[in-house]
Formats: structure tokens, C-alpha cells, sequence
């Protein structure tokens, strides 16, 4: 039986993947996104993934699985944004953004694997559509935070969120048939 890094490191591959890929096709146009511009698209993302799993049938090729993987894409794409700023340049080197994306990634796992020491990977039991409104939720939670300047008096921001919604989507990955 694999372990969950290895379920875990093997998911983001495949993300990781496609990133590198498209980065090479594309270059950093990310870099231009907005905060609000990056929620919504994950937003877009997870909606479509909500509506298939109600309507049990969809009229668009991309499957499910694509759709988390391109959540876990903007989730990292989001880090990177909140780290770099928006006076860093917006066309990075593939190598550069492999690093930034790699970076993300390791914390995004560190923090699983303290909260499956603490929660003993309780996600394993969870449903695929309890990702999925979980990461409607926190994107909801970075709406309000953007809303209030970026502040909270007690809660975490939207990095945490960001966090969260990435490791969410490699459950669902994991979890997958």
C-alpha cells in the first residue's frame, strides 16, 4: 500500500506537470491575476465540479479530475502571486517558476501532514463533494477578506486559504477511482 506522501507527491506530479507545460505555452501570463481574479477561477473550477456531481452528467469533455488539478494549479498560483508582489516581473523563467511552484507545494504538504498527525487523515472518510464545498467555502472566506482590506482579527488569511484549497483538491485526487 502507498503511503500518503507517495498518493500525495504523485498527485501534484501530474499537476506540477501540466503547470510546466502550459508555462512553456503560455509563459507567466498568470502573473497579471489579481487575487479576486484567481479565487474566481478556482471558483469557476469548483462550481463546474459541484454542478457535474448534482446533475451526475456533463457536456464538456474535461473530467473531474482536471478540473481538481487545475484548482490545485491556482491554488499554487495564488501562493506565488502573494509572495512575489506586484512589482516583481511578470515573465519568470520555466526553471524559476518550477522552484516557486515546488516551494508552494512542500509547505502546502508540510502543513497536511501536521494536520493528518493531528486529525489521523480523517479526509480519507470524507466525500468528494465535501471538497468540493469546502473549497467553495474557504474561497468565499478570501472574498471577505479581500473585503476587508486583506485584515482578520482572528482568522487565518488568505494564504492559510489558499493552503487549504490545494490540499483539498489532492485529497480529491487521491480519493479518486
Amino acid at each position: 500500500m502507498t503511503t500518503t506522501d507517495q498518493q500525495y507527491d504523485k498527485a501534484i506530479a501530474g499537476c506540477r506537470d501540466i503547470f510546466l507545460v502550459k508555462t512553456k505555452d503560455y509563459g507567466t501570463a498568470w502573473r497579471v491575476l489579481r487575487t479576486i481574479s484567481i479565487v474566481d477561477q478556482i471558483f469557476i473550477k469548483a462550481q463546474r465540479i459541484r454542478t457535474i456531481q448534482e446533475k451526475k452528467t456533463q457536456k464538456i469533455g474535461d473530467d473531474i479530475a482536471s478540473e481538481f488539478q487545475a484548482i490545485v494549479n491556482y491554488a499554487v498560483i495564488g501562493l506565488i502571486q502573494l509572495e512575489m508582489g506586484e512589482n516583481d516581473p511578470e515573465e519568470l523563467d520555466v526553471k524559476e517558476v518550477e522552484t516557486s511552484y515546488n516551494k508552494q507545494v512542500e509547505i502546502a504538504k508540510k502543513l497536511m501532514q501536521n494536520k493528518n498527525h493531528d486529525y489521523g487523515e480523517a479526509w480519507r472518510d470524507m466525500s468528494q463533494e465535501s471538497f468540493t464545498d469546502l473549497i467553495l467555502m474557504k474561497l468565499q472566506r478570501i472574498k471577505q477578506i479581500l473585503s476587508n482590506e486583506g485584515k482578520t482579527l482572528v482568522s487565518e488569511g488568505i494564504e492559510s486559504n489558499y493552503l487549504d484549497i490545494l490540499n483539498y483538491a489532492v485529497f480529491a485526487l487521491i480519493l479518486m477511482p
